[in-house]
């Protein structure tokens, strides 16, 4: 193999490797592109990455006063606030190691719910409306209080605001003219 195929073969391992640990966008890299060019985009990307861990590790406190995960414990102190991106974010750091274990559908629901109130604040309802289902559907799987989280609580708010939704017919944004919601985990 030539040196310029194996450059280029080593770009996109470089570009793979970021997207596969990042969850994040894909660049395309064309012909035309120079290998340094492309190389040097992939360790830009790469800085990216490094940047979006460090803003996590700032957001996330050591979680000790709770006794939570500090991922978990972050997650709601974002979601109580209203940042629900950031909430999201942070909890697909725990989910991303227990994908297939036994808190992966919950972590995967608490994100949903965490991404349809970010569609919400972008008026985008229908997707919103979407991700309460996924949320719903993942985290009706648990009962009772799960991880310190009240689930019939949980599951009632996701069908208030889903209601509010489809009554409003998609055409009024509840997150306009109610209250943010709130997450409250039972003390230990």
């Amino acid at each position: 193999m030539d040196a310029s195929r194996r450059d280029c073969n080593r770009a996109r391992l470089v570009a793979a490797v970021a997207d596969r640990y990042t969850l994040g966008r894909v660049w395309s890299m064309s012909k035309a592109d120079s290998f340094s060019l492309r190389f040097s985009r992939g360790w830009a990307y790469l800085g990216a990455v490094s940047n979006k861990a460090e803003r996590i590790a700032r957001m996330v406190g050591d979680g000790s006063a709770s006794g939570l995960d500090p991922f978990y414990a972050g997650y709601f102190d974002c979601f109580n606030r209203g940042q629900f991106y950031e909430a999201h974010d942070i909890l697909e750091q725990l989910w991303l190691k227990d994908r297939r274990g036994a808190n992966g559908a919950f972590y995967k629901g608490l994100i949903q719910l965490a991404g349809a109130f970010v569609h919400l604040q972008k008026d985008r309802l229908r997707p919103s409306a979407a991700l309460f289902k996924l949320a719903a559907a993942n985290l009706g799987q648990y009962s009772g209080t799960h991880e310190r989280l009240a689930m019939p609580a949980v599951l009632a708010m996701i069908e208030h605001w889903l209601g509010l939704l489809e009554r409003g017919d998609f055409q009024f944004n509840p997150l306009r003219s109610e209250a943010a919601p709130v997450l409250l985990v039972e003390k230990a």
